[in-house]
């Protein structure tokens, strides 16, 4: 009886693979261009595609007066207002926008998580 109980409880795979396990010896590793690349050629090198590239802004570095970021106030960088019809907060938009208040039937469904509302 034991043998049969140890042999339930042994470990079987359920994906089966089919043929002898082998590595690809024929893959190109050279690099090459993205299918989807707008000039299908790659960089010359990687600090001509930094200077090209931008991701939230240029990629390259700034050199400020102070010799880094921060070398400046943040006066001098520009103004601070917001531009006509730019709000920096939802609390400045007509009223139309407002925050709503929540009713004491939403508060008592975020905390019993819903099921105030099935009861």
């Amino acid at each position: 009886m034991f043998r049969a109980s140890r042999r339930l409880l042994q470990h079987k795979p359920m994906i089966r693979f089919l043929g002898r396990r082998s590595t690809p010896t024929g893959i190109d590793h050279t690099p090459h261009a993205h299918p989807a690349s707008p000039t299908n050629s790659l960089p010359d090198s990687f600090a001509s595609y930094r200077q090209k590239a931008q991701q939230h802004g240029p990629l390259t570095k700034r050199h400020y007066s102070g010799g880094n970021i921060g070398g400046q106030p943040g006066a001098a960088l520009g103004p601070i207002e917001p531009a006509k019809g730019e709000f920096f907060d939802r609390s400045e938009l007509p009223d139309r926008f407002a925050r709503l208040p929540w009713s004491e039937s939403e508060i008592e469904a975020i905390e019993s998580g819903g099921a105030s509302l099935v009861a």
